[in-house]
């Protein structure tokens, strides 16, 4: 397949010579068994160029980038193209958009037909911070910190205008963790500071991709991808407790994909999870509930879940309305611990049932993957 052309003007052009010398290369995106995205650039030593393409949830979406370096391997511009699956430009949305770094600014461009919007930032040997699943560019600041700069906290702008930062810090042998992007990925480079590896395990994004050859045709790749859709749709297990009694979650329903679930790439051990995905997990109940020592008073809750080599530990959180990854251990109500017990066969989509056995005793049963936790409660009258 051949290595579709990404023309965007950032500037000076990176000469022919030394773009025929370099070596394509590419990072495939995965859920599981799933592919979400499809990075490839070329790396020079005047420049680099990419593209990308992305199953988001109603779309699929392409990016064009390319950056012209400095000696020192750091932008002094560069150009950014979003585009539909087809090559098309999105409506009312720019051809480009355009940066210009200098020694004490970053200056951003969008450049429509009528007219070209110009912002200008305070910012000294600032960066760009491009849309999830660019990780190419990474390997700049992967440069700055083998010679010896600073690379943990660098000014950055991004598409949307906003100045904030990038960088990366140790994360524990030969890998970085990426600072100042929407997810904090683990990056591994080689010696020679080429991008070998991207781990989203401990974050929300969990995609994980390995560095291939070049040469794909992203065109072509694109016009052949169809949207995810909603990756994990919502539901709500409903539960009756005498008259009036109601007990209801509600969560985000994730899949498994072939990934390890408790203990491993969805559940890691020690971390506090959201009990589903996306937004929190919520439990409205008109009765008291009464978890082991726990007691619930009737009304709204989050619950989130940490997995431990001791055991699995269900956290009644009082914050509610928030997004799942917003968790603060100021606001639990407390924890209780929860039976994890085999399910009769592999649960792929993750699942929550309130389970009544009678008006006053009833049961919160999670099933994933190869595992079932849960935990009994009583539920009592709600008294004036």
């Amino acid at each position: 397949m051949r290595l579709l052309a990404v023309s965007l003007a950032a500037g000076t052009a990176l000469s022919s010579a030394t773009s025929l010398s370099a070596q394509p290369a590419s990072l495939v995106y995965r859920l599981g068994k799933d592919t979400v995205a499809i990075e490839q650039f070329t790396r020079t030593a005047t420049g680099m160029t990419g593209e990308m393409v992305q199953r988001s949830g109603a779309a699929v979406v392409r990016y064009q980038y390319s950056i012209v370096l400095a000696k020192n391997g750091r932008p002094t511009t560069a150009a950014i193209k979003r585009l539909n699956a087809d090559g098309s430009l999105p409506p009312n949305a720019p051809s480009n958009t355009r940066f210009t770094v200098t020694a004490d600014s970053i200056v951003r461009e969008a450049v429509f037909a009528d007219s070209t919007p110009r912002r200008a930032f305070a910012a000294k040997q600032a960066m760009i911070n491009f849309p999830t699943f660019i990780y190419g560019p990474t390997e700049l600041l992967a440069g700055i910190a083998k010679s010896g700069g600073a690379a943990d906290s660098i000014p950055a702008l991004g598409l949307a205008g906003t100045l904030g930062f990038t960088g990366i810090s140790a994360a524990g042998g030969d890998s970085v963790r990426l600072r100042g992007g929407a997810y904090a990925m683990i990056l591994r480079f080689d010696a020679t500071n080429k991008l070998q590896r991207v781990d989203g395990s401990y974050t929300t994004n969990k995609s994980i991709a390995t560095r291939g050859a070049g040469g794909l045709d992203i065109a072509a790749i694109a016009k052949g991808m169809k949207p995810t859709g909603t990756l994990s749709l919502r539901e709500t297990a409903r539960g009756a407790f005498g008259q009036g009694g109601i007990v209801l979650i509600d969560y985000g329903r994730p899949s498994v994909r072939d990934r390890s679930v408790w203990g491993g790439a969805l559940v890691p051990f020690d971390t506090i999870w959201r009990t589903g995905a996306n937004d929190a997990t919520h439990l409205f109940t008109s009765r008291t509930l009464t978890m082991g020592d726990l007691v619930v008073p009737p009304g709204a809750y989050t619950l989130f879940v940490q997995h431990t080599r001791a055991g699995t530990f269900l956290i009644v959180n009082k914050q509610v309305g928030q997004w799942g990854t917003i968790y603060s251990t100021t606001n639990d109500l407390g924890r209780v611990p929860m039976q994890m017990t085999a399910t009769p066969s592999h649960v792929e989509e993750f699942t929550i049932v309130v389970r009544s056995m009678g008006p006053t005793r009833g049961a919160i049963d999670m099933s994933w993957g190869p595992s079932m936790v849960s935990v009994p409660f009583t539920a009592t009258t709600v008294r004036p």
